[in-house]
């Protein structure tokens, strides 16, 4: 961990900034789609990537409070490019009508940011019937891209321009079940855990841009595939549980990033020139990190595509 200001290989560290990480970076021509694009880390990406000349699609669940957020960031930045798509990852119905229609549109898409989510909820299920952490925060993105990807190998094509996707994971990642991916007992309420489930559905989106990374690769897509945490923040994530959401707000001005730093690595690695080419790493304070050995198992991996695959089907 690059804390206390340290500096690591790439010149950043925990307290850099959105900003500063983009600084003199160029990003007109770019579409980038940002998911939970209304609040917290989100919506400072959209306000940066806008900074930068990138066109922001924000893709939102309340179309309302992303349409106010794009009123004051065009404020900030006159000239932001930014539009608002509803999009409730807890959904298959409204991830497929968002691809649906972001496909027919006709827009390019060169970044695509998989940042939404939610955090140790009580034990429920998604429309769709499953444990709402794991359908929102894995299981929503994994559709989404995967709906998503011809336009942006077709992007990738015309513009001869990298193509890139940034799954926002955690260091909660090291704190799933035992066995990673509970994929036998997905909805196994007797055996639920607040905080596993979490740290399952963030292991799950690390193991799900290795494994694009792997397909990309093997297809010849100039497409990058990686995952970060952002660090630890002060955000509504966090709402459940409204005694820690307390001790958090009280402590996390001395010891916890603000949204402007914590939202620095996914505008790091979507756009900085040092990550081209770069795919199917993992990356927190705006620097590579090595994540735990069973986010690196690369049959874990496979396993959870296939099983991906299955559950989002639509039969």
């Amino acid at each position: 961990m690059w804390i206390f200001g340290w500096k690591g290989p790439s010149g950043f560290s925990a307290r850099s900034t959105a900003e500063e990480v983009t600084q003199g970076i160029d990003g007109t021509g770019l579409t980038a789609i940002v998911t939970g694009a209304s609040s917290g880390l989100g919506l400072e990406t959209t306000r940066v990537l806008a900074l930068r000349g990138v066109h922001v699609v924000m893709a939102v669940r309340n179309t309302d409070a992303g349409r106010n957020v794009k009123e004051e960031i065009l404020k900030e930045i006159p000239t932001a490019k930014i539009d608002v798509m509803e999009l409730d990852l807890s959904s298959m119905a409204s991830v497929r009508k968002f691809a649906s229609e972001y496909n027919s549109s006709g827009q390019p898409l060169h970044i695509l940011i998989n940042n939404a989510g939610v955090m140790a909820t009580p034990f429920m299920l998604s429309k769709d019937n499953i444990e709402m952490q794991f359908a929102t925060n894995h299981l929503g993105h994994f559709l989404l891209t995967n709906l998503l990807l011809e336009t942006m190998k077709k992007t990738t094509k015309e513009s001869n321009k990298e193509g890139r996707i940034v799954n926002l994971s955690s260091e909660a990642h090291r704190f799933a079940y035992t066995e990673g991916i509970r994929f036998d007992k997905i909805n196994d309420e007797s055996g639920y855990s607040s905080m596993y489930a979490y740290g399952q559905s963030k292991l799950a989106n690390i193991l799900h841009a290795n494994e694009l990374t792997r397909r990309l690769k093997a297809e010849e897509i100039n497409i990058t595939a990686n995952s970060l945490h952002p660090g630890s923040i002060v955000t509504n994530l966090l709402r459940h549980h409204s005694y820690i959401n307390a001790i958090a707000g009280f402590f996390g001005r001395l010891m916890l990033k603000n949204v402007q730093q914590g939202a620095a690595t996914e505008c790091y690695v979507a756009l900085h020139p040092q990550v081209k080419g770069v795919s199917g790493e993992y990356f927190m304070d705006s620097n590579k990190a090595n994540p735990t050995l069973q986010a690196k198992d690369a049959e874990l991996a496979k396993k959870l595509w296939d099983f991906s695959v299955s559950l989002t089907d639509p039969k």
